[in-house]
Formats: C-alpha cells, sequence, structure tokens
C-alpha cells in the first residue's frame, strides 16, 4: 500500500482533531511523565498531549515514515519511532497509552487491549477513539463501488475489509476485565462538507486508501469518479448549499486499578 499523504490528510486537521481534543479531555491525570500516542500522524493529536502535560516524556510512534516526517518537524521537542503498534513494547511503564483513531486498522482486538493494558503504569490510562462509520454511506459505497466489473478484479476484497469493531459491551467487558475502570461513549459528529468532492478528498487521505493502492492513474481516476456520483447522491446538499456527513466514533478510556 502507498504510503500516508500528510498533506491530504491535514486538510481537514480541525475536523479530524476535535475527537482527539474530546479523548485527552476525558483523561483523568494530571501529572503524567510519559505518554505514548499510537498512530501519531503528522503530530496534531501528539501536539495535544505536549500542551496538556508539557513535563512529559511524549513518544508518537506511526509505521507511515512521511507522517513521522511531518511530525519531527512539527514538534521537534519529542520523540517519534517508526513502528507497527501490534509489535510495540513500552521501554518502560506509560502513564498514557493514546490512541486516537489508529487501532480501528489493527485486528484481533481481544489481545491487543489487555497486551497495552499491561504496559501501563499503575493509575495509568489507555485511552482509544475509533471510527465506527464501516455502515455509513461514505463507506457502503467504496465497497459497492469496487465491487462492480470495472473494478472487481483489481481490487482485492481482502486489504480493503477493515474488521467491524466490536461492541461497547465487549469493549467494556474486556477493559474491566483487564483490571481497569472504564468511561465508554459513542458520539456522532455531523461535519460540514462544502461538496461531494471534498468528501472524497477527506476519504482518500484514510479510508479510500487500501481501494486505491492496486489501481494505476486512469483506472483510480475512473474509480474516484464513479464513487463521487454515488456519494453526491447519498450527501444532498442542505438548504444552505453545503453537505452534512455523519461520523459516528467509539471512546474509550481505560484506567488501570
Amino acid at each position: 500500500m502507498q504510503d500516508w499523504n500528510p498533506d491530504l490528510y491535514r486538510q481537514f486537521e480541525a475536523e479530524r482533531t476535535r475527537p482527539a481534543q474530546e479523548l485527552l479531555s476525558r483523561i483523568p491525570l494530571t501529572q503524567v511523565k510519559f505518554a505514548t500516542d499510537l498512530g501519531c500522524g503528522p503530530g496534531n493529536s501528539t501536539e495535544l498531549l505536549c500542551k496538556a502535560w508539557p513535563d512529559a516524556h511524549i513518544t508518537g510512534l506511526d509505521s507511515s515514515q512521511a507522517m513521522l516526517d511531518k511530525a519531527r518537524q512539527r514538534l521537534p521537542c519529542c520523540s517519534f519511532s517508526c513502528e507497527d503498534i501490534r509489535h510495540w513494547q513500552a521501554a518502560q511503564p506509560q502513564d498514557v497509552i493514546y490512541a486516537n483513531a489508529s487501532l480501528q486498522w489493527l485486528t484481533e482486538h481481544q489481545t491487543l487491549f489487555p497486551r497495552l493494558i499491561t504496559q501501563l503504569a499503575p493509575s495509568g490510562v489507555l485511552a482509544v477513539q475509533m471510527p465506527d462509520n464501516l455502515e455509513q454511506p461514505t463507506h457502503r459505497l467504496m465497497r459497492e463501488v469496487a465491487r462492480r466489473a470495472a473494478w472487481a478484479d483489481m481490487i482485492n476484497p481482502q486489504a480493503t475489509d477493515r474488521k467491524t469493531l466490536l461492541s461497547a459491551e465487549q469493549y467494556y467487558d474486556l477493559l474491566s476485565g483487564s483490571g481497569c475502570r472504564v468511561d465508554i461513549w459513542r458520539t456522532t459528529y455531523y461535519h460540514i462538507m462544502s461538496s461531494p468532492q471534498a468528501i472524497v478528498n477527506w476519504l482518500r487521505a484514510t479510508g479510500l486508501r487500501p481501494f486505491l493502492t492496486a489501481l494505476d492513474e486512469q483506472q483510480e481516476k475512473a474509480y474516484l469518479a464513479a464513487f463521487q456520483s454515488e456519494i453526491a447522491r447519498a450527501y444532498p446538499a442542505r438548504t444552505d448549499g453545503h453537505l452534512l456527513m455523519a461520523f459516528p466514533r467509539l471512546f474509550m478510556v481505560a484506567q488501570k486499578i
């Protein structure tokens, strides 16, 4: 798969940072020495941690070198590491492990989440936010267009099959069973978008990436045109001409008891 595009990702940085701020606001800690941002991207979420705990040692972790290069430019005072979250092992117990819109890309949450809890210091917090939007028109239409004859032989269904999240009840049992006090909630954001093209641009930086990676330039152009046509039907303009894109997200803050 092609590397992430930090500039495309940051076109909607304010909207992407809003849930990161909400997640941070629910962490019940004031004194933090060590914190890690899992899937830090270009550093917008890491910057929030730095401002919250200016004396802490903050580490950003990402598997994209392009994202890390942008993060290092933005936050030269922080440490950054190119690693796979699934194999990450903290050098010392962490007061905060923060994962904003990253763990939804990984599978086997039943083993991943407890393993992350073991890397917390006493009273440490695992804070997670994940998009819960696979059944929204945006993501449903990605799959439907990919199944059309023009692309069915090019786009690998397995490569584009992001797994459905566990239920809130399952995450609660998983985290409480790992020795944590759990705060869990779901929020649906309604992002005001200027056009169907704007929605496609948002998705090109994230959810569309697995669909486009096997396509050449002309094939990608044709796929995006077909997808945008469906988006225009699914998201009609409101009275002021803007579009509303619903975006549900699942949040959880688990504090080690």
